[in-house]
């Protein structure tokens, strides 16, 4: 006899009907369902962009989903408490949810299957925020791989399951009241820039495979030798979609591997990328700390200047360097910036101004609307020079050289700097629109002075890691997952 028992679906970041495993499984199961999005601690300490790109992904996926027969439940409160309210209210057995792996999630959704199975209730996580659980690569020594290279020689001749077909129909369960997407206030601290980053935001699932198609068909072949150019537009763009879940690694994964297989230039560089994520995933859940300590240890004694007039500076796109302030307002307009640009902001923080990189973590974490919590910490130990894998550390990005070879022409630059140009475009001046009004800040001022020389800066840098101390060694707590 068919089990009739209702299914609650918790929705949390994976906003879309294809190669959704969670939905596939319960349409397959023929039960009563119900899907549930709940404001709950975890979601209201996000920044503000990713708050506000969250709010924005929820009213793209509801119809979508209401499409299917079900609607989108909205609640707030603890996970726990409004899971346990909305089973006594729905009758439903059961509790699925895609499996978030940032640290705070592991905790919460494990206290969660813990308390419900000890109710004698169903509570199933299901894949779909990678395409290979850390746990299911390892190296010979059954431990976590380290360092990418050797990561991705191990997962480059793994199998990738295709990905599922869309779910189209759902049958829906009893009806329950929620609270309206603005109610939750989920765009409120972005104020007045919320305006200006949604004419550059491109949501929903839609969005996701039309730009994962003119990729397909004008970028991939290009990637390899000009996805560093700045002012290019020769990316996938997929990093917001990917964040919110509106596409699935699969889906771009066997895109990637048949445009590899048709020996497209490009392809395997951009497949490497994807897994980069996956890498920074894999050293998350092994190291959960590592958002908020330096991977190696001997970093702990570095003199890292912490808050600073220069890190306001930094943050404002008004350092004096030109490219650190246009890469800095592209993020402030759009939510996203170039990963280009992201490598000469963070060195320039860590080494030109010796200024911790948590300071910048907690920044992009507050302004991107395509906020990866595992790759944005990776990337910033990364440069930092204290993270895994980690580029020498004494290698130091000069601001200079790099918009010299990234930004030969200057385009960048112009589309993001308003000052000194008289005709700047609406790019530039969309920073000022956005900006809190607190900050001052008019467009027709000119540039500010740099806040240090740069040939000062880097040698200052080498002298300080030159003192640092060589000692210590990388420790791994891994977080675990109740099965």
């Amino acid at each position: 006899m068919r089990d009739e028992t209702p299914i609650l679906l918790w929705l949390r970041r994976d906003f879309r009907l294809s190669d959704h495993p969670m939905l596939s499984a319960a349409a397959a199961s023929g039960r009563p369902v119900l899907a549930l999005f709940i404001l709950d601690p975890l979601a209201e300490a996000y920044g503000a962009a990713p708050k506000w790109r969250l709010e924005q992904a929820l009213a793209a996926f509801a119809p979508a989903l209401a499409a299917c027969g079900v609607p989108l439940v909205l609640r707030r409160g603890p996970a726990l408490a409004v899971l346990r309210q909305v089973l006594a209210e729905s009758g439903a057995g059961a509790v699925w949810w895609s499996r978030d792996l940032d640290p705070a999630a592991i905790a919460r959704d494990t206290e969660v299957k813990t308390a419900l199975r000890a109710e004698g209730l169903e509570a199933r996580s299901f894949d779909g925020q990678l395409l290979f659980a850390p746990w299911a690569v390892q190296t010979g020594q059954g431990g976590p791989y380290r360092v990418y290279t050797p990561y991705w020689r191990a997962v480059r001749g793994l199998t990738v399951a295709p990905p599922l077909a869309p779910v189209t129909a759902l049958r829906p369960g009893p009806v329950l009241r929620g609270e309206s997407l603005p109610a939750l206030g989920l765009g409120l601290a972005m104020r007045r820039g919320a305006a200006i980053v949604a004419k550059y935001a491109r949501v929903g699932e839609a969005a996701a495979r039309a730009r994962l198609q003119r990729f397909l068909q004008d970028g991939i072949a290009t990637y390899q030798a000009r996805r560093d150019f700045l002012a290019e537009n020769a990316t996938s763009e997929l990093s917001e979609h990917l964040a919110w879940g509106e596409i699935s690694p699969r889906a771009i994964w066997h895109a990637g591997a048949q445009a590899m297989a048709e020996g497209r230039a490009g392809a395997e560089t951009f497949l490497k990328e994807l897994v980069w994520r996956e890498f920074a995933w894999h050293l998350m859940f092994y190291y959960p700390r590592l958002a908020t300590e330096n991977w190696r240890p001997d970093w702990d004694s570095f003199p890292w200047a912490g808050e600073s007039a220069a890190a306001e500076r930094w943050r404002r796109g008004q350092t004096g360097e030109p490219i650190v302030d246009a890469a800095m307002r592209e993020m402030y307009v759009t939510g996203r910036m170039h990963n280009r640009a992201r490598m000469i902001v963070a060195s320039y923080l860590t080494k030109h101004l010796l200024t911790d990189w948590r300071i910048g973590l907690a920044w992009f974490e507050d302004c991107l609307i395509d906020h990866d919590p595992a790759a944005n910490a990776m990337g910033w130990q990364w440069v930092a020079g204290c993270g895994p894998d980690a580029a020498p550390y004494f290698r130091i990005f000069n601001p200079a050289s790099q918009a010299e070879k990234f930004d030969p022409e200057g385009r960048y630059r112009r589309a993001w700097l308003a000052e000194g140009n008289r005709h700047a475009p609406q790019t530039a001046q969309d920073f000022f629109a956005a900006v809190p009004r607190s900050w001052g800040l008019v467009p027709g001022a000119a540039l500010s002075a740099p806040l240090i020389d740069l040939a000062a800066g880097r040698d200052r840098a080498l002298a300080a890691y030159a003192a640092r101390p060589k000692t210590g060694q990388t420790g791994t707590g891994a977080a675990t997952i109740a099965s």
